[in-house]
């Protein structure tokens, strides 16, 4: 089963046990967010480890996230 996440990613349980990847590629989007949460610039994410990638489908793992944890939920315990 394939589901579109949005323009370049997508969610397809023969790829990546179904993680979710870029189109056409086996780029897995939490390995994209690990580098940028490590401070890496989108610009050195393409030149120095994913180049098949560009700043608009970096830009849609940004926007996918956000949308993820909007609607979480948080319980304080005290």
């Amino acid at each position: 089963m394939r589901i579109e996440i949005n323009d370049y990613i997508i969610v397809d349980s023969e790829i990546c046990h179904g993680k979710p990847v870029f189109k056409n590629t086996r780029i897995m989007v939490w390995q994209v967010l690990e580098l940028l949460g490590s401070g890496i610039t989108i610009e050195e994410i393409i030149k120095n480890y994913f180049p098949q990638l560009n700043k608009e489908a970096i830009f849609s793992v940004l926007n996918y996230a956000s949308k993820l944890v909007e609607d979480e939920k948080y319980v304080l315990f005290q």
